[in-house]
């Protein structure tokens, strides 16, 4: 799970990117799910659209291809989407620390 602070930095850093993959109007179909997998362990931040003639909202899609992928929803607005996924093995993007609670 990311804190408020790291989601604010992801976000800073995916306002610059394009989409990368659409959900069309096929919906989730499991096709998408594995190249989602594949490109958040390639590039650790994906930004998304979906499609006009997609059965499912942007929200819809967002949740449930992190769901899918173990991946945190960074954003949502409009008809895009941002999902995050650590990569363990390589990590390109290094999150501020989490605060401590006292």
């Amino acid at each position: 799970m990311i804190t408020t602070k790291q989601r604010a930095y992801l976000r800073g850093l995916a306002n610059s990117e394009e989409p990368i993959l659409q959900v069309g109007k096929g919906g989730i179909v499991p096709n998408l799910v594995v190249q989602v997998k594949d490109a958040l362990e390639a590039r650790e931040l994906i930004k998304m659209s979906v499609l006009e003639t997609s059965p499912v909202s942007a929200r819809e899609a967002a949740i449930e291809l992190a769901g899918s992928a173990r991946a945190d929803v960074v954003q949502v607005i409009g008809n895009r989407f941002v999902l995050y996924k650590r990569n363990e093995k390589q990590p390109g993007i290094v999150l501020p620390k989490a605060a401590k609670k006292a």
